[in-house]
């Protein structure tokens, strides 16, 4: 049982804003109801009042600390109608995860906005809120009085009473603990009732409370992961107890080597335990006969077995020091075998978790009476819980490269530096410093490798003591933990030299989460060189932006879209699983002692912050790795991202130093054109671009499944916007944007390169695609097809139209005059009769939908008509490393391309500039004619009824060709004839 926690949950209701008027007055009455843990509190009602003010602090007792982060805080307004005799109407509901719990009491006012209880709800507002947890002293128990210590005493060497004078006080206490939670029940049930008015519910008994924490230890998942302190955690179906059902079981022999007894121990000896099955034979690392116990694992793949039985045996190494002829001693290792145990495989027991760990036995080792060894061997499979820490037979045993691991991006924030101005400048005050006339300044500041300028101001020349002033905002990406120090420096450009720098602690930097909180403003001194000690002073604004969301992934394909701060966290929407099941026919990518070719294959898979990678299965070229993972889903128009490659890591050179990983292939799913709670299993094609074409690298078979807790959460998810709100009120230019995705690739490559195992560089930038800003001739092309298939929709729907007004089948073109005299007459019609087409056509068309693709489009990435200069160039690094005479024919290629879309651009331009220059009497007569026009229209459809009009213009639109003439109507004649700026330009 868990220990009582001492812990406290401190929220303080402070206001609302903007409220949805329900007392049909205009107003609201309004208060809040705050659950937590199966506690409620409820705030005072404030009156008629949209923008109420409540500033109360509620108190929680936290029951268990160690599920604290699976915990959901949940505020309910209501309309208080007490005064009316009638039900209160709900304002609006906020859910706040026990992770965005600040730990101090100076936590920040967050706003958060009111959210619907059903689609049919009318809210709008949002509440201030300010929660904290917060840490009680426990007062020591009092001394319990004499007399009871003596009757302890006493009754302590008493005998314990029969077991039939047993049974009757534990059936006494079994009926107690039934009453007391069908009281609990009750009193539970009472509790989801609004309370009443004015009152307030005291807090539970420490008892009380510590028989809750005990119920509560039963109803929830015990293990908890690592990463709970990071994200929010899913509460739908617990389908993490039902894990690797979307892969097939391996099985594999544990062999578990725990330590060894020995009758006659010999000293300055090791001993070491040796595992022989068929042809593998492993042994144990070598232990000192004082400290002979090993606690290692064994994992044997059962299909790769060749021999029914399993020997373990012991071997004693130890050392003998040797004269040689010259009288120089050596010492020379002897190995000696101190017995050995075998075991039939066809009877080892079978163990599938959640079955408890088989425990280890002595086993004697046989021609050696008094030399135990303590085992356990069992058949088990990959969900073992000793799998991920064993010696693995399919991967090279405890290779660190090898490994299934797990990682996490650091958590990135957006540092916002608001240059405003400088005082006291120390210019050109030193002995051997020229003055100049009209300095020009500016400041550049530096985190880590990230450095940025701001523009350059001139100071006057009349007085050296004026103030420069900026007011620029300078934006760096930020990493946890945090670089020291953003250092800030002032530069003088006429002389080249440094006025000062100052050093800002970057841990101490303001956090925000919205624009409504204002950030302080600080001064820093200078510091200038030896000379000049102090160089002036620098006015700033800095703070750690938390409510963006740091992109490091092009938009998209952007696989998370949470804000950075905690505050900010919403519950999860679903859970995404992925089953890596293995992969057929690879390709060999390197060759084995210089024969054979040979693939040493692992997979990643990425979805928001959370990186997986899969154990690397050696020299297969059809691995099965049958790993499976699971994701808290937050946005279902988000992307997963698997990529396949093999592992150069985990073997050096004969310097020392580690090869590249290769890349096989790469998968996309978008969450969004998956079903919900459908298992898709199925292979996919791996397909690469090299330098010599797109070649096919093999097949992976992955199994997804992507479950939802609520249909409306789903939908309500397509209504809000992709991005947080600080996007959207204080947005980023694309310039910008575009560089601060790729400093935080920067960062998130550096970070992951220096875990262990590293994930590689190259593996890295391969999945956040870092590359799709360099220029390529496929992707132009691609592109440039991929609008010409959009724009072949309208192109299409011209056609058909053309074909009507043409008469080519006269029914079709009967029913459309029909069609317009019927919208016509009942325009009233025509919006739900289009709508209830688009709705019927639309509908029908889901039998027809297509299937969900996970490969790579080899037609719409245009790599079957690419050619070979072009893949060259594709492949080309930056700056090129080409000959001059191939980039000169590359780049009149490129100005030949450039020079159609120049007049594609002039040809678009050209079409505008005729429409200003109708309104602006750039041609007199032009402008005259259709200011006369204008004034004729004008009479004509005052007299005309607008009907008559539209069914005229459409008869005479679909008019029969025989009275249509060859040449272009007179409007289009009139429009080209208008002037533009074309014969303007040099």
């Amino acid at each position: 049982m868990a220990e009582i926690s001492n812990r406290k949950l401190i929220v303080e209701v402070c206001n609302a804003k903007n409220l949805m008027p329900k007392d049909g007055q205009g107003t609201a009455s309004a208060y809040a109801i705050v659950d937590f843990e199966a506690q409620r509190r409820r705030t005072k009602t404030i009156f008629r009042d949209l923008n109420p003010h409540w500033d109360e602090k509620l108190e929680f007792f936290v029951h268990d600390s160690d599920s604290l982060p699976t915990e959901i805080l949940e505020i309910n307004l209501y309309n208080d109608k007490k005064t009316t005799g009638e039900k209160s109407t709900f304002l609006g509901k906020v859910k706040i995860s026990a992770t965005s719990f600040s730990k101090s009491e100076t936590a920040d006012l967050v706003y958060y906005p009111l959210e619907k209880r059903s689609v049919f709800s009318q809210i709008k507002g949002e509440i201030g809120l300010k929660v904290w947890l917060e840490d009680q002293a426990t007062p020591p128990p009092p001394p319990p009085p004499p007399e009871e210590q003596k009757s302890s005493e006493e009754a302590a060497p008493t005998p314990p009473p029969a077991a039939a004078e047993e049974k009757q006080p534990e059936k006494e206490e079994n009926k107690a603990k039934e009453e007391e939670e069908k009281k609990e029940a009750e009193k539970s049930g009472e509790e989801n009732k609004p309370p009443p008015e004015g009152k307030l519910e005291d807090p539970p008994h420490p008892a009380v409370a510590q028989s809750e924490k005990e119920k509560a230890v039963v109803r929830k998942s015990p293990n908890l992961d690592s990463n709970e302190s990071l994200e929010v955690r899913y509460h739908g179906g617990d389908r993490r107890r039902s894990s690797y059902d979307l892969v097939d079981r391996m099985s594999f022999l544990f062999v578990r080597v725990v330590k060894f007894k020995q009758s006659l121990p010999e000293p300055d000896s090791t001993v070491h335990a040796k595992l022989v099955i068929g042809t593998h034979s492993i042994k144990t690392k070598s232990k000192t006969q004082n400290y002979k116990e090993w606690d290692q694992v064994f994992a044997f793949e059962k299909e790769g077995l060749n021999s029914t039985s399993l020997e373990v045996s012991v071997w004693m190494d130890k050392k003998k020091d040797t004269t040689g002829d010259n009288n120089v001693n050596s010492a020379e290792e002897s190995s000696s075998n101190l017995g050995n145990v075998s075991f039939d495989l066809t009877e080892v027991p079978k163990r599938v978790p959640p079955d408890s760990p088989l425990a280890p036995q002595w086993y004697t080792l046989d021609g050696a009476p008094g030399n135990d060894i303590m085992l356990a061997v069992w058949i088990g499979t990959q969900a073992d819980e000793a799998f991920q820490e064993a010696w693995q037979s399919d991967s090279g045993g405890f290779i660190p490269d090898t490994r299934a691991k797990v990682y996490l991006s650091p958590k990135l924030w957006y540092l916002r530096l608001t240059v405003i101005q400088t005082q006291d400048l120390q210019l050109g005050s030193g002995t051997t410093e020229p003055k100049f006339k009209n300095p020009e300044l500016y400041v550049k500041a530096q985190l880590g490798g990230q450095l940025y300028k701001t523009s350059r101001t001139s100071v006057d020349s009349s007085s050296l003591l004026s103030n420069p002033t900026w007011n620029e905002d300078l934006i760096f990406v930020a990493a946890e933990p945090f670089e020291p120090f953003l250092v800030v420096t002032v530069e003088d450009v006429t002389n080249g030299r440094s006025v000062g720098h100052s050093k800002i602690h970057v841990a101490s930097v303001d956090r925000r989460t919205d624009d409504k909180s204002e950030v302080r403003s600080r001064w820093f001194n200078l510091v200038g060189d030896e000379n000049k000690p102090y160089g002036g002073r620098i006015h700033v604004r800095v703070c750690l932006e938390g409510g963006y969301h740091v992109l490091d992934e092009a938009a998209h394909v952007t696989s998370d879209v949470r804000a950075t701060a905690k505050q900010l966290a919403k519950a999860p929407i679903g859970l995404l699983e992925v089953g890596i099941r293995g992969a057929t026919n690879l390709l060999p990518v390197k060759t084995k002692d210089g024969a054979r070719g040979t693939t040493d294959a692992y997979v990643v898979a990425k979805y928001g912050p959370k990186w997986v990678r899969t154990r690397t299965i050696l020299d297969r070229f059809n691995p099965q790795w049958n790993e499976q993972y699971t994701w808290d889903v937050y946005d279902p128009c988000t992307v997963l991202t698997i990529g396949v490659f093999d592992n150069g890591r985990y073997k050096h050179d004969e310097a020392g130093k580690q090869g590249k990983d290769v890349r096989v292939g790469k998968l996309r799913v978008r969450l969004s054109t998956l079903d919900t709670n459908r298992v898709y299993t199925d292979s996919y094609s791996l397909t690469m671009l090299l330098p010599g074409g797109a070649k096919k690298m093999g097949e992976i078979e992955i199994a997804l499944r992507f479950t939802c807790s609520s249909w409306l959460n789903l939908v309500q998810a397509y209504a809000s916007p992709m991005l947080p709100r600080m996007h959207y009120v204080c947005p980023l230019g694309l310039a910008q944007q575009d560089i601060l995705r790729h400093a935080a690739m920067r960062i998130v490559t550096a970070r992951l390169a220096r875990s262990e195992p590293a994930l590689g560089q190259e593996v890295v930038q391969f999945m956040l695609d870092s590359d799709t800003h360099v220029w390529s001739m496929r992707r132009s092309k691609s592109n440039w097809f991929r609008v010409v298939s959009c724009l072949s929709k309208a192109a299409t729907f011209a056609k058909w139209l053309d074909g009507i007004r043409s008469w080519l089948h006269p029914p079709v073109t009967v029913m459309v005059h029909v069609l317009l005299a019927a919208i016509v007459f009942f325009p009233h019609l025509a919006l739900s009769t289009m709508f209830m087409y688009a709705f019927l056509i639309i509908g029908l068309r889901f039998r027809y939908r297509q299937r969900v693709s996970l490969r790579m489009d080899s037609r719409l990435s245009y790599i079957d008509a690419v050619g070979a200069d072009e893949l060259d160039e594709e492949f080309d690094g930056f700056p090129s490393m080409r000959s001059p005479d191939q980039v000169r024919i590359r780049y009149d290629r490129l100005r030949a391309l450039a020079g159609r879309a120049q007049m594609l651009l002039g040809d678009v331009a050209a079409q505008g500039e005729r429409l200003e220059a109708l309104f602006n009497w750039k041609d007199p007569r032009a402008t005259g004619i259709f200011v006369v026009v204008c004034l004729l229209a004008s009479l004509v459809f005052y007299i005309v009824p607008f009907k008559a009009f539209v069914l005229g213009s459409g008869f005479y639109f679909l008019r029969h060709p025989r009275f249509r003439g060859d040449m272009p109507p007179v409007p289009i004649n009139f429009f080209r004839r208008l002037p533009s700026s074309s014969d303007q330009i040099l």
